[in-house]
């Protein structure tokens, strides 16, 4: 098994940044606009649509709003036999937050191409939600 964990740091409120995390269908135009360009909800799965054409199928595991915590899992792929991964949003004042993405995958192979999109990923997220 293989994880990453990205601790980004964001000048925006936590309320903020948590509003965007959790609108679970709009995370192209929100989230990770342009990384990110579809997503559809069907029920408790998410099907997201990246900027190369690779579809990913999510299970939506839980939404905390307490915690500001959300929990996913993709479904297996041509990448990932197992995927788990998770948001956090956790305060540093009134106007800055750290958000907290961790994912433990299968195989360890995959550690490479699925840290690389996750580091995109939270550039995207910096730059988009911070400029809030």
């Amino acid at each position: 098994m293989a994880s990453v964990k990205l601790d980004i740091p964001i000048a925006a409120p936590a309320a903020h940044v948590w509003d965007a995390v959790r609108d679970l269908g709009a995370i192209h135009t929100r989230f990770v606009p342009g990384f990110v360009t579809d997503t559809k909800l069907d029920g408790d799965m998410r099907t997201v649509t990246f900027e190369t054409g690779f579809v990913a199928r999510e299970l939506i595991v839980d939404l905390d709003g307490a915690a500001m915590r959300l929990a996913y899992s993709v479904q297996p792929n041509e990448l990932m036999s197992h995927h788990h991964a998770s948001f956090q949003v956790i305060a540093e004042g009134e106007t800055a937050c750290r958000l907290v993405w961790q994912a433990d995958f299968l195989p360890a192979e995959a550690e490479a191409p699925v840290r690389g999109m996750m580091e995109q990923g939270a550039a995207v997220m910096r730059k988009t939600l911070g400029s809030a």
